[in-house]
């Protein structure tokens, strides 16, 4: 008896710590999906230790081999490593839901009032503190991915084949696999079963708004939508611009602003979309629609991860995604920097946090908060 109380005493503190550190990082995630690995990676590693820095590369890198947001995939995968299928709802919908909530309100003034609210103060000092978490990550990700020099290839690589436009699956999947020939000298026979998810919308509700169709279109972005969310805004344009009509470029643009501009996942720009074509209702279907996909697929993969480092084939091939995933951020990093860094001040914030994080590793949430104070204070005597 005292065992199987313990047991449930255990389950409920684990549901516990999910549920806070995630509904946390749903407020406090600015950045992308970089810098919410980056954010997963100081807690679940370095501050909690729930998992080891391999045992967090292998679920980063099962993230990327699935279509959907990588950066809520990961939290997926870690409510569920940490407290069971429960653990999954939950990481997952207090990560989307305090975004989704922000998102609603934004939407909510740009439909009232015509404008996007301004949070350029804010974000002025908060971007080149999320540069810092992000460059972080890397520095303690790229010690355990880099094995060896093939695998320092694939970073490179990555970083070069990113930066060139071309699409983030080339290195996620070619390098990878190129990897696990590379690593083996066994004989290869790859038969190759191409999977093909198309989720078709009835062309002739084209002009004409209605719920089903919005559901069915956000459905089928989550279950095809590789590379993260910087590459939704290519996906919303084609569905929402070209072939729907439902909304202007100028909306479209408004709408990834705001859910670049808001914590968590960038695909929380879906509740915008919704609401401002369907109002409340829309929103939470437009919402559920994006994310369905992801839960369903983490829930599927999930107990084939630790298989994968069993095989020699499969364990190379995910070295190389890892290394990958490592490269990708990287080079998502030198972007993020481009914009972040624009002045002396943003300069010296950037270096600052990068080393109070790796060499006093303090929490990201207060350096966050004191970046985003110190903008708006900068902003507000400049003015």
């Amino acid at each position: 008896m005292t065992a199987t109380t313990d047991a449930a005493s255990n389950r409920r503190g684990n549901l516990r710590e999910v549920a806070l550190l995630f509904a946390k990082l749903g407020f406090i995630a600015f950045g992308g999906p970089a810098a919410h690995v980056a954010l997963m990676r100081q807690e679940v590693v370095e501050r909690r230790q729930w998992l080891s820095e391999q045992g967090f590369l292998d679920l980063l890198g099962a993230s990327n081999l699935i279509p959907g947001p990588t950066s809520t995939e990961l939290a997926i995968y870690l409510g569920y490593s940490r407290a069971g299928p429960l653990g999954l709802v939950l990481a997952g919908g207090l990560f989307i839901l305090p975004a989704m909530l922000m998102v609603l309100a934004f939407a909510w003034a740009y439909v009232t009032f015509g404008s996007t609210p301004a949070a350029s103060g804010l974000l002025y000092g908060i971007k080149p503190v999320i540069l810092a978490v992000v460059v972080q990550a890397i520095y303690g990700l790229a010690r355990t991915a880099i094995k060896n020099w093939l695998l320092g290839v694939v970073v490179v690589l990555t970083i070069a084949i990113y930066l060139a436009g071309l699409n983030p699956l080339i290195p996620l999947f070619g390098l990878s696999i190129a990897f696990a020939i590379a690593r083996n000298t066994f004989h290869l026979r790859l038969g190759l079963a191409g999977v093909s998810i198309v989720a078709q919308v009835s062309a002739t509700a084209a002009q004409t708004f209605s719920l089903t169709t919005l559901f069915l279109t956000f459905l089928k972005i989550g279950a095809t939508l590789y590379g993260s969310g910087y590459v939704l805004l290519a996906f919303l344009h084609e569905d929402f611009v070209s072939r729907l009509g439902w909304l202007t470029d100028q909306q479209l643009l408004d709408a990834v602003a705001v859910g670049q501009f808001t914590p968590g996942p960038v695909f929380t720009t879906a509740t915008f979309i919704g609401y401002i074509l369907g109002g409340l209702p829309g929103a939470i279907i437009a919402t559920l629609a994006i994310f369905l996909p992801s839960f369903l697929l983490v829930a599927i993969v999930y107990p084939f991860v630790p298989r994968l480092r069993a095989s020699p084939w499969t364990s190379a091939f995910l070295d190389g995604a890892n290394a990958a995933a490592v490269g990708l951020m990287a080079a998502v990093a030198w972007q993020l920097a481009a914009s972040s860094i624009i002045d002396p001040f943003t300069a010296a914030l950037a270096a600052i946090a990068a080393v109070v994080l790796i060499r006093f590793r303090v929490n990201s949430v207060w350096l966050v908060l004191g970046g985003g104070a110190a903008g708006l204070a900068t902003t507000v005597l400049r003015g």
